[in-house]
């Protein structure tokens, strides 16, 4: 993220911080996690129509489309950064409240247990959904993918990383042996605009190893510079609440800088650097896209932090449901979204409408979804 934050210049330390008391829900930072969450269906629902990515049934599998293109791009940029952000935002005070063995047990009951389902049978479902399109039986064909060991995490390698993240904090703070130094200033322009360059240029060299698209033990590492980055930023920023007192003194040169970055991206996609594609390899492409993502990510993420913070601070009734069922909307959407899309595989609609229909029914369909399993006694401890 940008924003804020990391760890450093202009940032003062204190030697034994206090501990972190419990948080009230947080209305702004609700809102941009339904925000997010939505995001995620849209992004997903994207690809299905000629966007940029891996997912379970296209609906035609060699189109592509600029403008569900750059939509993909831009988001991959910054909104799953986004949530690991928010993540270790949360992550001290939840640590120092419960202490080591609590918080772990906890991390693994409402991380854990939603993976092991949806690796073992949600990812099997949605694969034999996305087969009916091609005149497969449901029923027999999730039972068949079962059998076949179809398995795999699905979106829910976010809940994945965010397990290892919460060991790697834990042992973290066990070595330390006392809480994490307190951030108390956002990093200047400077600061974040030369954390982006290295994290750029860190990206693409693993993106030579393990370029985007590939992944190990399901998780795309090319992305992963930016993520580790991000949730240490989040826990970094805690104590003083700095995602909380964002400005636009600090959000504006951000807002110059990823709008000019945003501008390249129609020219880039379609003149190219010569040869050589995004997803990584000694090309100038590869290099361009590296460097592009925290570059957008900054801008983005400051600017989201502070508008929430201004203009969409305050609960309805309706953002407190949504709110409240955004997790089970995000481990559930994937079904959902391709049941949505391949009973729409029909409908004489071009695909930027059809993109839009479908992706709000099953955004719609996720939180319902979600509000239906949080009613099923023990769910909300999970969701």
């Amino acid at each position: 993220m940008a924003a804020a934050s990391s760890a450093s210049s202009r940032v003062s330390v204190t030697s034994a911080p206090a501990r972190v008391a419990a948080r009230s829900r947080d209305a702004a930072i609700d809102h941009l996690r339904i925000v997010l969450t939505v995001l995620v269906i849209l992004h997903h629902g994207a690809i299905a129509y000629g966007g940029s990515g891996g997912w379970y049934w296209r609906e035609q599998p060699d189109a592509s489309s600029l403008v569900l293109v750059m939509f993909n791009a831009v988001n991959q940029s910054y909104f799953m950064g986004f949530f690991f952000l928010l993540a270790g935002y949360f992550t001290p005070a939840a640590y120092e409240r419960k202490g080591a063995a609590r918080f772990l047990g906890e991390r693994v009951v409402r991380l854990g247990i939603p993976l092991l389902v949806f690796f073992f049978l949600l990812n099997p479902l949605t694969i034999a959904l996305a087969r009916t399109s091609e005149g497969h039986p449901f029923w027999s064909g999730w039972w068949q993918m079962i059998q076949l060991r179809e398995w795999g995490p699905g979106p829910l390698w976010f809940a994945e990383a965010l397990l290892i993240f919460a060991l790697a904090y834990a042992g973290w703070r066990a070595l330390a042996r006392r809480g994490a130094n307190a951030v108390q200033a956002l990093p200047r322009f400077v600061s974040l605009f030369l954390i982006a360059l290295a994290l750029g240029a860190t990206s693409f060299l693993v993106r030579l190893w393990l370029p985007v698209g590939q992944t190990a033990l399901w998780l795309q590492l090319g992305y992963f510079p930016c993520y580790i980055f991000l949730f240490a930023a989040g826990c970094a920023a805690s104590r003083a609440r700095l995602l909380e007192r964002v400005s636009l003194a600090e959000c504006q040169p951000w807002l110059v800088v990823t709008g000019l970055a945003l501008l390249t991206l129609p020219i880039v996609i379609l003149t190219r650097f010569g040869q050589g594609g995004f997803e990584g390899g000694w090309n100038l492409n590869a290099l361009y896209y590296a460097f592009w993502d925290p570059l957008v990510a900054w801008g983005v993420i400051l600017g989201l932090l502070w508008s929430a913070r201004n203009f969409a601070n305050k609960a309805t009734p309706l953002t407190a449901w949504l709110a409240a069922n955004a997790y089970g909307a995000f481990i559930l959407h994937a079904p959902i979204l391709v049941a949505c899309s391949v009973a729409a595989r029909a409908w004489a609609l071009p695909p930027l409408p059809k993109f839009l229909v479908v992706g709000a029914l099953a955004s719609g369909l996720s939180f319902v979804a979600g509000a239906a399993f949080r009613a099923i006694p023990g769910a909300r401890r999970i969701l």
